[in-house]
């Protein structure tokens, strides 16, 4: 499979499954994104396009802390943050959104860290 037809699959996945996934004020979107390098969380409420709570690697919280932000151990600490920070803020139940990846890998440490966290979804 060619780069250019894995991109346009990711994005017609992506685009499926935000249909059916939207994050109200009771139950905010949890989003990731994965880079090669990196891996980015965010809880989202679409109702009025704002972020409420973010995580990366990228984090200067987590910067030091961290060999590589592109490996699963990354994941569960960008995770953890995450949830650290929802529950600073009173957000308890989320919806989860893959972004059209795959629940493994990465994307699984990140949920079942934020899950181990306190976060329900």
């Amino acid at each position: 499979m060619n780069l250019l037809r894995k991109s346009k699959a990711l994005a017609r996945r992506k685009r499926r499954v935000r249909l059916r996934v939207r994050g109200t004020p009771a139950r905010p979107r949890l989003t990731v994104y994965r880079s090669n390098a990196h891996i980015y969380a965010q809880i989202v409420d679409d109702t009025v396009g704002r972020t409420l709570v973010s995580a990366s690697s990228i984090d200067p919280t987590l910067r030091g802390q961290l060999q590589s932000g592109g490996n699963v151990e990354a994941a569960r600490q960008v995770g953890t943050l995450l949830a650290e920070r929802a529950k600073a803020i009173k957000i308890h139940r989320v919806v989860f959104d893959r972004g059209g990846r795959k629940y493994h890998g990465r994307i699984q440490a990140l949920a079942d860290a934020s899950r181990a966290g306190g976060l329900e979804f």
